[in-house]
């Protein structure tokens, strides 16, 4: 069969700084062999991440500079974004896609920080309500970037 590429979105997360998941969505994720109402999938990927960041830290030759962005493997690309007060987020795309750091910080800063942080009745650390405007407004500018199919 012929596979034809395109560029795509597929996942994300946003974790606190103690690990929880407050928020995961999905688009165009078609692998469904790590289903466990996705909390098994999210403790996966923190675990992940918190050993890539350590790792990171230990080897960089100029500590702080060296942070975790992102990492390739042949089939996704895992971009991160970590906030100072420790919130992750966290997008899967296609491996073509270039740099996103620029997109995950806007999602902090005019989606998370607009539409969660100064929401009344929101408290920080509190797992992201499905019917949140925030989960609308997310899905609504992931499917805007250019490299979403």
């Amino acid at each position: 069969h012929t596979h034809t590429h395109t560029m795509t979105v597929y996942f994300f997360y946003l974790f606190d700084r103690k690990g929880t998941c407050l928020l995961y969505r999905e688009w165009n994720r078609t692998s469904k062999y790590l289903e466990h109402g996705g909390q098994e999938d999210a403790k996966l990927v923190y675990g992940m991440l918190f050993s890539i960041k350590k790792f990171v830290e230990r080897i960089t030759p100029h500590p702080p500079e060296g942070t975790f962005q992102y990492y390739k493997t042949s089939s996704y690309k895992l971009n991160y974004f970590e906030t100072l007060s420790g919130l992750k987020f966290v997008l899967t795309t296609d491996t073509a896609v270039g740099d996103i750091s620029e997109e995950l910080r806007r999602i902090y800063a005019t989606l998370y920080v607009e539409l969660l942080v100064k929401k009344p009745g929101y408290k920080q650390g509190e797992p992201v309500p499905e019917d949140a405007v925030f989960c609308e407004r997310l899905d609504a500018y992931v499917q805007t970037l250019p490299f979403f199919a």
